[in-house]
């Protein structure tokens, strides 16, 4: 997602939910995180979550109007920022 997230260079092919706690979540990703991770991608103060808790190859794309809506009900207010991506997506071009 261009000029909202850039990933450095590298292999980011497994993803799962790192830590979890009040304010933060943190994505960690590498190549086989069974051994370790190289990448960290932290969010602070999400209002709003919906995704697995592992999955592999992401896109990380711009929302839909749906999705854009949907966040807007469930906070009950317009996110100053949206992240969205499609799990599992085959997102070659993040390596």
């Amino acid at each position: 997602m261009a000029g909202v997230i850039d990933l450095p260079e590298g292999s980011w092919w497994d993803w799962d939910v790192y830590s979890w706690r009040p304010g933060e979540l943190r994505l960690a990703a590498g190549y086989d995180l069974g051994y370790h991770h190289g990448l960290e991608l932290v969010l602070t103060d999400p209002l709003y979550v919906r995704c697995p808790a592992f999955f592999q190859d992401p896109v990380f794309r711009e929302p839909t109007p749906g999705e854009r809506r949907l966040v807007e009900r469930q906070c009950g207010e317009e996110p100053g920022v949206l992240l969205a991506f499609e799990a599992d997506g085959g997102g070659g071009r993040n390596r």
